[in-house]
């Protein structure tokens, strides 16, 4: 036999002198194959394999098992470069905890997720996705199709992050952005405050989506919405003097890099924050130590690495059970920050 030549199930089959197909039940453990082979049998089959090194395919697992004890991860953008990389570390820190407690590997999908274009897909040509026995989805927005692909077939997935219904209900893990948002608005409803701004997207994607649900039915009712800017990256300067202009005491933010590019420029004008003007911002970022931050935001913070850890479980419940769809919303602890406080605070200051 060649040393260069990979080895083979007949390989093995040869030097325990049994069938290939003996090798195959033992190497895949198949409850059919139970009582069936005799245990001097099975041996002799785990010796060759012992004393040969031989590493069984993944992909012929796969296809006669399905159980390479191996978890997929695919993101829409890119998972490392300065941009995201710290947007996702969290959340691949928490997968990669859960997954290692739970005896699996990761998979991490890149060029092989991309089609003739160059666009990241669930479904790539390769089929490499199937070397995984199931697989972790994230991204700030998911392809309608491929996750409407995910819940009418049988290959098994989480989410990470929450997802509208796309044909049925969807299997994920996310954080309860609703909640925490009414939370927050609560807060500033019970410092005074009547005139409220919002500067942020507002869609599509569900993050986004929730926290605008979650401001608005808040508000409803209690307070104004005197200024709503929905330009994702806004000019700071247009914005303050819009703010400023519409009378609103308090500014509520869909995104921390907003907030913070907002708040450099205020200061740098000379309003005070948060005595001339409270910001809340609805949720964390990890990304602010690439611009200029001087306070600590009143927001919420997003449990990145606690979805990570239990969207794995999940998926590896999943396996198990796959008849079952569960929907788990986490809840995200408040900040209290710095930046909210009474809208007369200056003038209480000044008596």
């Amino acid at each position: 036999m060649s040393a260069s030549r990979r080895l083979t199930q007949r390989d093995i089959a040869q030097l325990a002198g049994v069938s290939q197909a003996t090798v195959s039940l033992v190497l895949n453990e198949a409850k059919s194959a139970q009582g069936r082979i005799p245990p001097e049998t099975r041996e002799r089959v785990l010796k060759a394999i012992r004393d040969t090194g031989y590493v069984a395919d993944p992909i012929a697992r796969s296809m006669v098992k399905g159980a390479n004890r191996i978890l997929g991860v695919f993101t829409y953008e890119p998972a490392f470069p300065i941009a995201q990389a710290d947007f996702y570390t969290p959340f691949l820190m928490g997968i990669e905890e859960a997954a290692e407690s739970l005896g699996y590997d990761l998979l991490l999908m890149t060029a092989s997720a991309r089609d003739n274009s160059g666009r990241k897909r669930i479904f790539g040509e390769s089929g490499r996705l199937r070397l995984a026995d199931g697989c972790l989805i994230l991204g700030s927005q998911f392809d309608r199709d491929e996750l409407a692909q995910l819940v009418a077939g049988d290959y098994p997935y989480v989410a990470v992050g929450r997802r509208d219904d796309a044909g049925g209900p969807v299997r994920y893990v996310g954080a309860d952005y609703i909640a925490a948002t009414k939370t927050l608005v609560d807060q500033a409803l019970a410092k005074g405050h009547r005139q409220f701004a919002f500067i942020g997207t507002t869609g599509p994607a569900e993050s986004i989506a929730d926290r605008w649900h979650g401001f608005q039915s808040a508000i409803k009712g209690r307070a104004e919405l005197v200024h709503v800017d929905a330009i994702e990256n806004g000019d700071p300067a247009r914005q303050l003097a819009e703010v400023r202009a519409s009378g609103a005491t308090v500014v509520f933010f869909a995104e921390v890099l907003e907030a913070v590019a907002f708040d450099n420029y205020a200061r740098a004008q000379g309003v005070k924050i948060p005595s001339d003007l409270s910001i809340v911002v609805l949720g964390s970022g990890t990304r602010t130590h690439t611009l200029r931050l001087h306070r600590a935001f009143t927001c919420y913070a997003i449990p990145r690495e606690e979805m990570g850890r239990q969207a794995a479980a999940m998926l590896v419940q999943t396996l198990l059970d796959p008849s079952q769809v569960p929907q788990v919303l986490l809840t995200c602890e408040i900040v209290a920050g710095e930046t909210l406080a009474p809208p007369n605070a200056k003038k209480d200051s000044l008596k």
